[in-house]
């Protein structure tokens, strides 16, 4: 008859990782706006030192994947109308006036400055929002409700998706990289090589050039500014309130307005090099 055997295994409590963050987070969450000196302290415990490690450690102690989602199904309608109508309306009707002829070339050239700018904001919005929803899709428990509303924004923003990724130049993009513009650039190029033979000649298209790049600094700056009170108009409070209402989730995505607005300040001083230097080494080589 076998004897029970004094060296039975014990159950041995093994602490987990997962278990250790569930008490830390569910301790800064309790206590982040009661007791600074315990959050403090957990802080330092997950190892944040600054705003930005506090910012990370909030957004990560908050499991919901949505913050309101009694208001997201609303705010992501509201979302979606707002691209639509800055889709419709972001570079129409243009208006340039005090220039004469050259009123409706600087217009469109103006229109196709601010398209460009509309184009490339829908663009990333729509990458950045579709990618939020479906990260969020994936951090949501199977049973919480927001899981599901998450899944059908996500597939209106995929079926959505092309026709805010379109072109973001308004003129076909043959004309940009084919024969046109090769030829065009051939014909200048001869022109100029021909022309550039006197000191008269040279001094001309010295400044004719300044004149050009001032132009262009000034129709970049003038579409830009289109743009930018144009999606400020349809989309910066819709998207606003849409991050809002997901939480916990940054700022919403900018336009490159500032970016391509500083490029045309840069070029504005441009001429003030360009001519001054060019009249010198003309006069130097004449």
């Amino acid at each position: 008859m076998s004897t029970p055997s004094t060296d039975a295994a014990v159950p041995v409590d093994q602490s987990l990782v997962l278990d250790d963050l569930d008490e830390k987070f569910r301790a800064f969450q309790a206590f982040r706006k009661s007791d600074s000196a315990a959050t403090e302290s957990i802080l330092d415990a997950l190892g944040a030192q600054d705003d930005v490690d506090k910012d990370i450690v909030l957004q990560l102690s908050s499991p919901a994947p949505l913050g309101h989602p009694e208001r997201f199904a609303e705010a992501h309608a509201l979302m979606v109308r707002s691209l639509e109508v800055l889709d419709r309306n972001g570079a129409r009707g243009v208006r340039v006036r005090g220039l004469g002829p050259l009123s409706p070339v600087a217009a469109y050239l103006i229109q196709q400055v601010a398209l460009f700018v509309v184009r490339s904001y829908q663009s990333s919005v729509v990458d950045q929002i579709m990618w939020l929803y479906a990260r969020r899709e994936a951090n949501a428990q199977l049973d919480d409700p927001s899981r599901a509303m998450l899944t059908r924004a996500r597939m209106h923003m995929m079926r959505l998706a092309p026709g805010f990724k379109r072109n973001p130049l308004g003129v076909p993009t043959f004309l940009l990289g084919g024969a046109v513009l090769s030829t065009l650039l051939q014909v200048l190029g001869s022109a100029l090589a021909s022309a550039l033979d006197s000191l008269i000649t040279r001094i001309v298209a010295i400044v004719v050039v300044g004149m050009v790049v001032a132009g262009a600094a000034w129709i970049i700056l003038r579409g830009a500014a289109v743009a930018r009170r144009r999606i400020k108009l349809a989309t910066d409070a819709p998207l606003r309130a849409l991050w809002e209402t997901i939480g916990r989730c940054g700022n919403p995505p900018r336009d490159q307005s500032r970016t391509i607005a500083m490029i045309a300040i840069v070029l504005t001083f441009i001429p003030w090099v360009l001519i001054p230097a060019g009249l010198l080494v003309s006069y130097l080589t004449r």
